[in-house]
């Protein structure tokens, strides 16, 4: 019950933004006395209210800003005195000056945050601060991490200086995996976000509910996916695919505990059934062969893999190249990599109608298929399996959107990319 008390209470938050919200306004909506709130407040949401009303009114005017309204309207307008007094507060909430925000990052309007639908993390930079003093490094600034082409800002990582990552989360299997990947890529000669020991020797250290561990960072550039369709598409495709493939020939190297997924039944269980039923009246998946399809992923190859291989994911320097972000790894169907990779960037990019830009996905889909083939050799199954192996991740990424208001935009966006791949099946295979 508390959850839904305080999500009333976010609601009444997120609604009056431009008004001088009290925190005994906001302990009225969830029915709570001030100190109850404010206690019940942090240990759910994770940040004192009164931090959590000035973050919020700091990530909507920035976006306001970054969409043409002026900068001493907007700031006014969300309750500060002058833009010096936004400017401070922005820069001590999120570790950027508004400039280079807008500069490094695509400003998008706030997520309405929805508790009852998804798990919330918010740390303060004065918490994260606190947790880093188990390597002695408290000293040091902490910044968001936020996804250049997304504007999404990570709620399980912050940067920490120049060179260092902290991650949290709860669940400790997936800390411990994310460890033992990069340790077991580094020793192989991979570029990989190498845990870093507390001043004691721990690789990770609790608090409270989470679980915090210090990595060094693969510094360089992400991939973005709105790159690859420039100029030379096929070399980047390519490239995409053999650094793929060159990083699944070392995770077949490597024995650390992962979960075994079977995405086909993931698929045909819960996803395909959610989708007929948006798309049944218009006979979308007459054209597929579930039988085919289940025939030809039990009869793939199987390892460890990266399981979240998006362009973003992907960090290239001068001379090297690298991967982050083990956390979701898994033992499942080796070709599920280079198809989810294909699917990121159609993904991020998707226009409904331009086709031009739809033939060329294919075409960078066909590269990188093509690259990963030069690496790891594709068995006859694999290459037959890549269409279902797209349209399987596509139906399990739009059902997984479908019930989230935050991820309303998503949902509609791979909706109709669904459909495309419906339609363009055929135009897929290899």
């Amino acid at each position: 019950m508390y959850k839904e008390n305080i999500q009333a209470a976010i609601d009444y938050i997120e609604d009056n933004l431009r008004t001088e919200i009290t925190a005994a306004e906001a302990a009225e909506k969830a029915g709570y006395s001030v100190f109850h709130f404010y206690r019940i407040f942090q240990s759910t949401v994770g940040m004192p209210v009164m931090q959590y009303i000035l973050r919020r009114k700091l990530l909507h005017a920035i976006h306001e800003i970054g969409s043409g309204r002026k900068k001493t309207d907007t700031v006014l307008e969300y309750g500060f005195n002058t833009y010096a007094g936004f400017y401070k507060a922005f820069v001590r909430e999120l570790g950027y000056t508004p400039a280079e925000y807008l500069r490094e990052f695509r400003t998008r309007q706030p997520y309405r945050i929805n508790l009852i639908q998804e798990e919330q993390i918010m740390l303060t930079h004065r918490k994260i601060t606190e947790i880093l003093a188990e390597w002695g490094m408290e000293n040091e600034p902490v910044t968001d991490v936020v996804y250049p082409e997304s504007g999404e800002i990570s709620n399980t990582a912050k940067y920490v200086g120049t060179d260092y990552v902290i991650k949290y989360t709860g669940n400790l299997g997936n800390v411990i995996k994310a460890i033992s990947i990069a340790k077991a890529l580094d020793s192989v000669g991979l570029y990989a976000p190498v845990a870093v020991q507390t001043t004691d020797g721990k690789e990770y250290v609790k608090n409270g509910e989470l679980f915090f561990f210090l990595c060094r960072r693969v510094n360089g550039d992400r991939i973005l996916a709105s790159k690859v369709y420039l100029a030379e598409y096929e070399q980047k495709g390519r490239f995409i695919g053999e650094v793929i493939g060159q990083l699944d020939l070392a995770l077949q190297q490597i024995d650390v505990p992962v979960e075994d997924t079977d995405t086909f039944a993931i698929a045909r269980d819960w996803a395909l059934p959610a989708l007929r039923e948006v798309l049944s009246a218009e006979g979308a998946f007459a054209g597929i062969d579930m039988q085919e399809m289940e025939r030809l992923y039990y009869a793939l190859p199987q390892q460890i893999i990266h399981r979240d291989p998006n362009p973003g994911n992907i960090i290239v320097s001068r001379d090297k190249w690298g991967f982050i972000d083990f956390e979701l790894s898994e033992r499942n169907v080796r070709i599920f990599d280079p198809c989810y990779a294909a699917g990121a960037i159609l993904s991020e990019t998707f226009e409904d109608g331009n086709e031009a830009k739809l033939e060329r996905w294919t075409g960078i889909l066909k590269e990188i298929m093509c690259g990963y083939d030069s690496v790891v050799h594709m068995t006859a199954e694999e290459k037959a399996a890549i269409p279902y192996m797209i349209l399987t991740n596509q139906v399990i990424s739009t059902a997984w959107f479908a019930d989230k208001d935050k991820h309303r935009e998503l949902y509609e966006t791979n909706l109709k990319m669904t459909r495309w791949i419906l339609r363009n099946f055929t135009r897929m295979k290899i």
